[in-house]
């Protein structure tokens, strides 16, 4: 499936597909980001550890604590493959393993991510949605400028899911970094493509020019403005009865 998706589920399966592409190339640092609001974590994380059954990978799963793991061993049927808390990645490197599963690391974990990721060279390390760059915590100086280039440039944002409002920044490796925006049938049409993440400024000025292109003409509609509907609207009353 190319294009928005229309569901988490849809969603889900992009970012599996994309994955399975990146690691076919031989991606080592892989981000999976799926930015929503009140996402709850756990039941997209059950969906996507599978990809590496299916290709045949001995892996671990490591969840931002050691309370998180223990639940999802508990609601995930305490499954064969090792789970633990961030914290206790340190040493657990085995000749075996194949690949890791990081749920959810954030910018506390950071220098523990990393060192991670340098003692498992030759691996895969797949983060589901990380938060590992928090300016309030890495700083914006010369020591968050060293961590940006030596660690975080290195990985790979293989699949960005982020609806906003009227618009939707998609991204699904190997193809490029896309902008959608709704139209007034609650359909998605393609706005722009861009090789790397864009930026609000970029987004606002792709919908400037797509005002100016629209003719003024008595009658004529009105060129589409930004609005609260389509994916996040959906999006959000799916979480909704998720919580209930």
């Amino acid at each position: 499936m190319t294009g928005v998706p229309r569901s988490l589920e849809d969603a889900i399966a992009q970012a599996k597909v994309a994955t399975h592409a990146a690691i076919e190339a031989g991606l080592p640092r892989i981000l999976v980001e799926i930015v929503i609001p009140e996402l709850k974590i756990m039941p997209v994380a059950e969906q996507v550890y599978p990809l590496f059954e299916e290709r045949g990978l001995q892996f671990k799963v490591y969840f931002p604590d050691a309370g998180a793991a223990a639940l999802a061993k508990r609601d995930w049927g305490n499954p064969e493959f090792s789970i633990r808390g961030i914290n206790e990645m340190k040493g657990r490197i085995e000749p075996d393993d194949e690949a890791f599963l990081i749920i959810e690391p954030s910018s506390v974990e950071v220098n523990d991510v990393e060192a991670f990721c340098n003692e498992a060279t030759g691996r895969y390390v797949v983060m589901l949605n990380p938060k590992l760059e928090d300016i309030a915590t890495i700083g914006i100086g010369y020591a968050g400028r060293q961590l940006r280039e030596r660690f975080l440039s290195t990985l790979e944002s293989v699949y960005y899911l982020q609806p906003l409002e009227g618009a939707t920044i998609l991204r699904q490796y190997p193809g490029p970094w896309q902008v959608w925006g709704e139209t007034a049938e609650d359909d998605y049409e393609l706005l722009g493509e861009f090789p790397t993440k864009p930026s609000g400024e970029a987004i606002a000025t792709l919908f400037a020019a797509e005002a100016e292109a629209t003719p003024a003409e008595p009658g004529a509609p009105q060129p589409r403005k930004p609005k609260k509907a389509g994916l996040f609207a959906e999006l959000q009353s799916f979480l909704r009865a998720l919580s209930q």
